[in-house]
C-alpha cells in the first residue's frame, strides 16, 4: 500500500519554471504550499539514470536529502520512435543551442523537424513522478499521453515541445490548449492522477 502525504509542504525538485507552475496547479486542491528548488537554493543533481523513473528518484531524493522535506521530481520528456526514441530521458540537454548557450526549445524544435524529414511523425511524451521523504521511502508513478508532430508548430502556450505535438483525438496542439484542458490529458497528468489516487487524500 502507498504512503500517504500528510505534510503541509512540499518541493518541486525542479528548476524549471513552467514544469513548476503546472505542478502547483494541479496539488492546488490539496491546500499544499508548494516550494521549488531554485527558491531554495538547491543544487541540480547530475541525472545518469537510463530511464525516466530512474532520473525522477535521484532527484527527488537529492533535494530531500537537501531539504529535509518531501520532495516531488517529475522527469518526462518527448520520444519519437521513428527516430530511436530521441530526445528521450535527454529532451532538455537535446534543447541546448551551441550558438547562444542556453537551452532553447524553439531551436530544438526545429532541429526536430528537420531529423524527422519524412519519417513517421507519431511520438508520445512520457512522465515519471517520484515522491520521496527524508527517512529514504520512495513512490513512483508513470503517464504517456500519444499523438503526432507537426510543422510549423502552432501556440505560444505550455513549454517546451507543446506546440508541435498533437494528442490523438485532439486538433489542438499543446501549446494552442488552454492549461486546464491540457492538464486534463497529458502525460503528467496521466501520473499525477495516479500519485493523487495513492498519496494524497481528497
Amino acid at each position: 500500500m502507498a504512503r500517504i502525504f500528510s505534510d503541509k509542504k512540499l518541493v518541486v525538485a525542479s528548476h524549471n519554471e513552467g514544469k513548476v507552475r503546472e505542478i502547483s496547479d494541479l496539488l492546488a486542491p490539496f491546500g499544499v504550499e508548494v516550494f521549488s528548488s531554485a527558491a531554495l537554493d538547491l543544487s541540480e543533481p547530475v541525472e545518469d539514470g537510463q530511464t525516466f523513473i530512474e532520473n525522477a528518484e535521484i532527484k527527488s531524493r537529492s533535494a530531500t536529502g537537501e531539504s529535509g522535506l518531501v520532495s516531488l521530481a517529475d522527469d518526462s520528456g518527448l520520444v519519437v520512435p521513428s527516430l530511436g526514441g530521441i530526445p528521450g530521458i535527454h529532451s532538455a540537454r537535446y534543447a541546448y543551442n551551441p550558438w547562444s548557450e542556453e537551452r532553447d526549445f524553439n531551436y530544438a524544435m526545429d532541429k526536430l523537424n528537420l531529423e524527422l524529414g519524412d519519417k513517421d511523425r507519431s511520438a508520445y511524451f512520457a512522465c515519471a513522478l517520484s515522491l520521496a521523504w527524508p527517512d529514504g521511502h520512495v513512490e513512483t508513478f508513470e503517464g504517456k499521453v500519444h499523438g503526432t508532430l507537426v510543422w510549423p508548430t502552432r501556440g505560444n502556450n505550455g513549454f517546451g515541445y507543446d506546440p508541435m505535438f498533437i494528442a490523438d483525438g485532439y486538433a489542438q496542439t499543446f501549446g494552442e490548449m488552454e492549461a486546464s484542458a491540457k492538464h486534463a490529458i497529458s502525460h503528467r497528468a496521466q501520473a499525477f492522477k495516479k500519485l493523487i489516487n495513492a498519496c494524497f487524500k481528497s
